[in-house]
């Protein structure tokens, strides 16, 4: 072999070396950027594992037990504190079913307040004019009460006795007895309204978020077209505001359907247990009567349901999308 063809082979040879080289060390990289993404989740996987996932396990477990805190023997029941809850004339299924019956009357009220309301605060606080972001902390402000300060101002403002909204009602001539905290139906406008004026800002301020995110170009585009106000807010503001309705919705859903505080402080069940929501009866359930089984099963029920309305609720918006394209 010639000097010059052995010269081409090794040249050849060490071109291949070179550029097997890069490529062994590109997945040598691979091979350990493979572990990062998991490396980066560890901490969000661990308080998921800890405060989520084995609470869940575990309070199914309990759930298939007659589990009383007192007792050493916690006896296998299998299915039958879900039974018992669909069982008509059971201890347990009349006071869940009426717990979970204020559950919804609630959620029927308030939900559509807290969607519609602070949707039109937003399309004004979305406007310019003087003061502008002074009226929007004023918006967002009771939110960031927590639910016990809430339902103790309320209580004394809304008490039949010696509360302040009856006293001015009578100053002014109007009936000064009226039972906001005892009768029906003015718990149920006391607790909706208190819930509104509690919880309106941040709603606001979602709307307020996607209001922002919208295109100035479809208004004027929209404007060109001879649309007037009410014609852009149904064809542009609306539909493009359809995932933060999704959000809203769900949410106010989820929020309403697990109500405690304000009827807990406020009304405590009053009148007769008629706004004893399920919430408050599963805690009065395992805290209480110390029936932590019937109790876990209590609460996977009320999931299931929420469960079921949050894929609605995705259902419905999902098909409202594709119907209008």
């Amino acid at each position: 072999m010639s000097t010059g063809a052995l010269g081409r082979g090794r040249t050849r040879e060490g071109t291949r070396a070179r550029s097997e080289a890069p490529a062994a060390t590109r997945a040598r990289v691979l091979g350990q950027g493979r572990f990062t993404p998991w490396l980066f989740m560890a901490p969000y996987l661990l308080l998921f594992g800890v405060f989520v996932a084995i609470p869940v396990v575990y309070g199914l477990w309990i759930s298939l037990h007659n589990w009383d805190q007192f007792l050493a023997d916690k006896p296998w029941v299998g299915l039958q504190n879900y039974i018992d809850l669909f069982s008509p004339g059971s201890a347990k299924a009349g006071p869940f079913w009426r717990a979970m019956l204020a559950t919804g009357i609630f959620t029927a009220l308030s939900v559509p307040l807290l969607v519609v309301i602070p949707f039109f605060v937003a399309l004004l606080l979305n406007k310019r004019f003087a003061g502008r972001t002074f009226f929007r902390a004023v918006y967002f402000a009771p939110y960031v009460l927590g639910v016990a300060v809430v339902g103790l101002l309320f209580r004394f403002i809304l008490d039949p006795n010696v509360g302040t909204l009856n006293y001015l009602l009578g100053q002014i001539g109007l009936p000064d007895d009226t039972g906001w905290t005892t009768a029906e139906p003015w718990v149920w406008v006391s607790l909706v309204g208190m819930t509104v004026w509690w919880t309106l800002g941040f709603n606001a301020i979602i709307y307020l978020a996607g209001l922002q995110d919208i295109n100035r170009e479809l208004y004027d585009a929209a404007a060109v077209d001879g649309a007037g106000r009410w014609a852009r807010l149904r064809h542009v503001t609306v539909p493009a505001l359809r995932p933060v309705f999704v959000f809203v919705v769900t949410v106010r859903i989820l929020a309403s359907a697990n109500m405690f505080g304000q009827a807990y402080i406020t009304t405590q069940g009053a009148p007769s247990e008629k706004t004893r929501t399920a919430i408050m009866f599963i805690a009065e359930e395992g805290f209480n009567d110390f029936h932590l089984g019937s109790a876990a099963a209590m609460s996977y029920v009320l999931a299931l349901f929420l469960m079921a309305l949050s894929a609605g609720v995705f259902f419905f918006f999902r098909e409202r999308r594709e119907g209008g394209r």
